[in-house]
């Protein structure tokens, strides 16, 4: 009888073990950050990588890039999230200025550093600086062109199907007419279909 209880508890014991709460304790690299992730349904870097990649195409085929006799200065400013999913689209709006910096044909400004910059002009100016070697405002380049956007998304299901599609439309405006010199979109859309997960 002792033995049947043991049994019965060590069971138990094992069972409680197995349905309680579990965590991701075992990690390794992936090799490639540039394959395909569709572990879930969200926004991922796949989807970011394969965005990035078409417009910054897009972009530096433009003529107002392609043709300019010197590399035009770009302000990459912010990407609206329009979809339910929390984003990091600064994460998406870095890699496009990365990405058009590695073709060497744009220069950029960048705006989140203007408050830095103005706190180091004041500080240079303070008489801790040589004068040969002081930087202070005039001097700064404007920017011929300004890169923003936003993120769109559209979620449909039905029954054990599911589609997620997502549009990314990024704009260049000139800076001195206000006008849209280059427009373009990518779309990605991904299907999933629902299965039991359980015992």
């Amino acid at each position: 009888m002792k033995n049947i209880r043991l049994i019965v508890l060590v069971t138990l014991v094992g069972l409680l073990t197995a349905c309680g709460p579990q965590a991701f304790v075992k990690g390794d690299y992936d090799e490639n950050v540039n394959d395909t992730n569709l572990l879930t349904d969200k926004w991922s870097e796949s989807d970011m990588q394969n965005a990035v990649r078409d417009l910054v195409s897009s972009a530096t085929t433009h003529r107002s890039i392609s043709a300019s006799r010197t590399p035009p200065v770009v302000m990459v400013t912010r990407l609206q999230n329009k979809t339910s999913e929390h984003i990091d689209t600064q994460s998406i709006m870095d890699m496009v200025r990365v990405e058009l910096m590695r073709g060497g044909r744009v220069q950029f400004v960048d705006k989140a550093a203007r408050d830095d910059i103005a706190e180091e002009y004041d500080y240079q100016n303070s008489g801790m600086v040589s004068r040969e070697t002081q930087k202070g405002p005039g001097g700064q380049t404007g920017a011929d062109f300004i890169i923003n956007g936003r993120l769109d998304s559209i979620v449909q299901q039905a029954g054990k199907d599911k589609t997620v599609y997502y549009k990314v439309t990024l704009n260049m405006t000139n800076l001195k007419t206000g006008v849209i010199i280059w427009s373009d979109y990518k779309q990605i859309r991904k299907k999933f279909k629902k299965r039991s997960v359980g015992f």
